[in-house]
């Protein structure tokens, strides 16, 4: 059983070590975690089902995902590409600066969904901040752009009040006697949210001066 239980972990291994798409290998994994979990098939579609209904906003992921695979399929990065080609003066630092603005602006109002991996940094960002770079592929940019991502992504959605981080800080304090509300722990979260920006931002613009 417990040989069993590696089958996916085997998967995404033997999958991107083969280099193939990380959608597929990552959604073929889960199938088969859910299929070694559960007794049987009917039971692993219950057990979706019966998630999808608890968490609906997971449809609109599932939507968006196949809609993104079926434009980059049809140029989508190519056009992202070729739309920096034309900005003159176009750099990598000061593109993903303006990703990073937008990013942690966004998260700090509650639209996390606007940004992330699958959904922007892999069609769009990577691609602009490849062409800016020098149109060759760069392992280092894409990095860059993931980790631009994340960066704006985690400082900018604590500063949002309904965010499940801040109520679990809230919970977490107020089982220890203190009582803190959601407005004053994202107050909190601003000087940090302001040093990463700050940081990452020295971080982009200084690889420009590098280059």
């Amino acid at each position: 059983m417990l040989t069993l239980a590696l089958l996916p972990l085997a998967i995404v291994v033997i999958g991107f070590a083969a280099r193939q798409h990380p959608a597929r290998v990552v959604l073929l994994a889960m199938l088969t975690a859910g299929l070694v979990a559960l007794p049987s098939v009917s039971a692993f579609l219950e057990l979706v089902g019966a998630q999808f209904l608890k968490a609906r906003y997971l449809l609109v992921l599932m939507f968006a995902l196949p809609v993104i695979a079926i434009l980059e399929r049809h140029g989508l990065r190519a056009l992202a590409a070729q739309l920096v080609r034309g900005w003159k003066g176009a750099r990598t630092g000061r593109l993903l600066l303006a990703y990073l603005a937008l990013r942690q602006g966004s998260a700090a109002l509650g639209l996390t969904s606007l940004g992330g991996h699958a959904q922007m940094v892999r069609p769009l960002v990577a691609p602009m901040a490849e062409a800016a770079s020098g149109d060759q592929p760069n392992p280092e940019v894409r990095a860059l752009s993931a980790a631009t991502d994340n960066v704006g992504l985690f400082f900018g959605e604590d500063l949002f009040l309904a965010f499940g981080a801040v109520l679990l800080m809230q919970a977490f304090f107020a089982e220890r006697g203190i009582e803190l509300t959601p407005l004053s722990i994202a107050l909190w979260g601003i000087p940090t949210a302001i040093l990463a920006f700050v940081i990452h931002g020295a971080r982009l613009l200084w690889r420009d001066r590098q280059r």
